[in-house]
């Protein structure tokens, strides 16, 4: 068997990077498309189940808590630069509700539901 020529190496090399970069814009199309699909799903089955829960400030913190670690894999895994942000940000702002009582519990929903309206608007506007 031959060995290969000196000038096919750099047309195979320059291939190979050509290759590797495409590849990388869909892996970035795929995870945005991804980060696009979970995040709204991740706040609105928050809201749904926080309805559920104010009667429970113990497992409505604990939904809240659980949101926020959700929106934080999705903010490492979107490539967006605002998909991340937005979702990094209403990840610390649910972080850092507490709720102690049921009046905590009805502030809480109403701030969830104030920031995710927000959230959802940045969402699309990036999505779009």
């Amino acid at each position: 068997m031959r060995p290969l020529k000196s000038r096919y190496v750099p047309l195979a090399l320059f291939a190979s990077c050509v290759f590797a970069a495409g590849c990388s814009d869909v892996n970035e199309t795929i995870d945005k498309a991804q980060a696009c699909i979970e995040a709204p799903k991740i706040v609105s089955e928050l809201a749904a189940e926080l309805t559920k829960l104010t009667d429970d400030p113990e497992a409505m913190d604990k939904a809240i808590d659980d949101a926020a670690a959700k929106l934080s894999d999705v903010a490492d895994t979107a490539a967006n630069t605002t998909l991340k942000e937005a979702s990094d940000s209403l990840a610390a702002t649910l972080t850092g509700i507490t709720i102690d009582d049921v009046n905590d519990a009805v502030d809480a929903a109403q701030k969830v539901a104030t920031e995710s309206a927000e959230y959802v608007k940045r969402v699309a506007q990036a999505c779009s």
